[in-house]
């Protein structure tokens, strides 16, 4: 390898182990923001908890209040992945309706109750009045695109006669709120873990509902 290959290794390694300590950093403030909240939390905690110096908290972030919106953009960012993929299963492709919504609600409602989700939502209620602008990084990120998504699929069940949704994107909006209205009581806002069963029996529930008022409307004769 000559020397300017050696030297585009040596770029690529740094360029990954930049990364890799902004993540660390992220990762490390998420816990230590949730665990202490906000106002008490150090960058100096932050830096320990990654394994990282202060001075390179301090560069790649530059000071909490920045560190904190990173904070809050990276596992929105993170959401949304693992929501989008859950809702990229709800396809017409000949399963019965009923469990599909089923699978996919049960999904859902796992994606909501992960501790990070969890995480995020509490510490997005303990700051939200100092930094109002956190609720726009959430919902521009996260819930809205999944909305979206989750409306768009919606769109095309009906589109294929399985639906019958005159405004998709409400639809959606009722089928997620059915899914994790119950959930902040009987998680107790993420202090207690919900069984599989108790999911099942939530996500059963929020189907029946949300057919009831979206089903497909059978043909009527003459």
């Amino acid at each position: 390898m000559g020397e300017a290959g050696a030297a585009a290794r040596r770029g690529q390694v740094g360029a990954r182990g930049r990364i890799d300590k902004r993540q660390a950093i992220l990762d490390a403030a998420l816990t230590v923001f949730a665990r202490e909240g906000y106002a008490q939390a150090g960058m100096d905690v932050v830096a320990a908890e990654a394994g990282v110096a202060k001075a390179t908290v301090y560069n790649h972030f530059h000071d909490k209040e920045n560190l904190l919106r990173q904070t809050i953009a990276a596992l929105s960012d993170q959401v949304l992945a693992e929501n989008l993929g859950v809702v990229g299963r709800l396809a017409d492709q000949g399963e019965d309706l009923r469990d599909l919504l089923e699978d996919v609600g049960l999904r859902l409602l796992r994606c909501y109750c992960a501790d990070q989700s969890w995480a995020l939502r509490r510490l997005l209620s303990a700051e939200i009045v100092q930094f109002p602008d956190l609720l726009d990084i959430v919902h521009g990120r996260a819930a809205d695109p999944v909305t979206e998504a989750l409306a768009d699929r919606l769109a095309r069940l009906t589109v294929a006669g399985r639906l019958s949704t005159r405004d998709p994107l409400m639809a959606a909006e009722q089928f997620c709120s059915l899914l994790t209205g119950p959930m902040d009581k009987r998680a107790r806002l993420g202090t207690r873990q919900v069984p599989d069963d108790e999911l099942r029996a939530v996500a059963r529930a929020a189907v029946d509902t949300f057919l009831q008022a979206f089903a497909a409307k059978p043909a009527r004769n003459g």
